[in-house]
């Protein structure tokens, strides 16, 4: 069984992934980006709701910090979404200038945010929930998106 630290970082790395392969088929034709960029917003979209419905949760009802590096990835969550909702209405209108202008600003904000989470808040939530990261790695797997 993963760490909560190992899992999250895995599914960082399956997001990375699927926004390259995105940028790929988009690069070709703004046409044809739609299902990459569905795969890619639907992996992403999940990953959130996994940190802010299940490890956040868990990781403030154990510390009682709530102010602190949840609501701020939880801030940077709501950026990074409205950064796609912008993507996707590039690639509705086919305005490959404003996809890129918006992917490129998303990459540079994802880096940014994974390694924060990375560096700091899952080691802070291994050691914090690490008796409890069984039960909550298999909340976040068996997680249904909303």
């Amino acid at each position: 069984m993963s760490t909560i630290k190992e899992y999250l970082t895995e599914d960082h790395g399956r997001c990375d992934e699927l926004f390259a392969a995105m940028e790929d088929v988009a690069s070709k034709s703004i046409e044809s980006a739609k299902d990459a960029y569905k795969a890619f917003a639907d992996a992403t979209e999940r990953h959130f709701q996994m940190e802010e419905r299940v490890m956040f949760l868990e990781f403030e009802r154990k510390t009682g910090m709530t102010q602190g590096p949840t609501a701020i990835m939880r801030h940077e969550h709501t950026q990074m979404r409205n950064l796609l909702q912008e993507m996707a209405k590039a690639i509705e209108e086919k305005n490959k200038d404003k996809f890129f202008g918006n992917s490129e600003t998303l990459m540079i904000l994802m880096q940014q945010h994974n390694m924060k989470e990375e560096q700091m808040l899952y080691t802070m939530a291994q050691q914090h929930l690490s008796a409890d990261s069984n039960r909550i790695v298999d909340m976040m797997q068996s997680l249904i998106v909303q």
